[in-house]
């Protein structure tokens, strides 16, 4: 397995696809050889001296933890890390959907996380195990550390975390539903992962189906109407992101906090719960006996 590059930046910067490709190689990619750094870090667009939020050593010794941490079961590191990254990172969602950020992190500050968290365990059938190379630079439910930020930000409840541990720590949930633009809803979002949380939903076959049946009803019923969401205030995400300049390290015991926003209206979650399980009672979903 790969270490760390030789030299690893002190500052967060922007890695360019087109700048990316020549360290993605095959010796990257099945985890044998990873590049030296140097060469990486004369091809970056730098991010601004003067804001703490590009220190790298703070994302370092994160992943370094989560290692140590998950070794017996990486998978879990998921639910771990997601909240911790975004409370770290603190970045708009304009920032955030920089893939050139995300590369960088990748690449140049953890391309030993990416071999540790997505090299296929061995089998009889994959002798030549091999990184997606999406892993490294990819979108953003595919992207090592992009998923993790995105289904922070998406399943947080205001400053709670507490529904992304539940999120990450199914791996359907956050496969299947991030790359659907209804999850921007946050009372759908909350519906969710109360229907995980409460084991009315739980393989990645019943995920699948009622992320599908919630699509197709979206076409003809407008959440939004069935179950309201306050209206966004900006500020305290600004003042959250302002105080990264000052802010300790997140904990490794407990979760952090994220910004001071008001939470879902519980009203619009219920309402949401309730339906939802109705449409995964009434929908074909294959594999339950209503399928059969």
């Amino acid at each position: 397995m790969i270490t760390q590059p030789d030299h690893v930046p002190e500052r967060l910067a922007l890695l360019p696809a087109s700048a990316a490709d020549p360290f993605i190689t095959e010796q990257l990619l099945k985890a044998e050889q990873v590049h030296g750094g140097v060469d990486l870090a004369k091809v970056v667009v730098p991010l601004p001296e003067d804001d703490a939020r590009w220190d790298v050593e703070p994302i370092r010794s994160l992943v370094e933890d989560a290692m140590f941490e998950f070794r017996d079961d990486r998978t879990r590191a998921d639910a771990w890390l997601a909240p911790r990254l975004h409370a770290t990172l603190r970045l708009t969602r304009r920032e955030a959907a920089d893939r050139r950020l995300w590369t960088h992190i990748a690449l140049a500050v953890a391309p030993d996380y990416v071999a540790w968290r997505h090299l296929p365990p061995p089998t009889a059938q994959n002798g030549a195990r091999r990184i997606a190379p999406e892993r490294f630079q990819g979108p953003a439910d595919r992207q090592c550390f992009s998923r993790l930020w995105w289904a922070a930000e998406l399943f947080r409840n205001g400053a709670d975390y507490e529904p992304v541990q539940v999120a990450c720590g199914n791996q359907d949930l956050i496969h299947t539903v991030l790359r659907r633009d209804l999850i921007d809803h946050r009372p759908t979002a909350q519906a969710l992962v109360r229907l995980v949380r409460n084991g009315k939903v739980t393989t990645g076959r019943e995920i699948n189906g009622l992320s599908v049946a919630i699509t197709a009803a979206g076409a003809t019923l407008v959440y939004d109407v069935l179950a309201p969401d306050e209206p966004r205030d900006l500020t305290p995400l600004r003042d959250w992101i302002a105080e990264a300049q000052t802010a300790p390290p997140v904990s490794r015991h407990v979760l952090p906090e994220g910004p001071d926003e008001d939470p879902v209206p519980e009203a619009s979650v219920d309402a949401l719960t309730d339906y939802f399980l109705e449409l995964f009672e009434t929908a074909p979903v294959r594999g339950t006996k209503i399928d059969s």
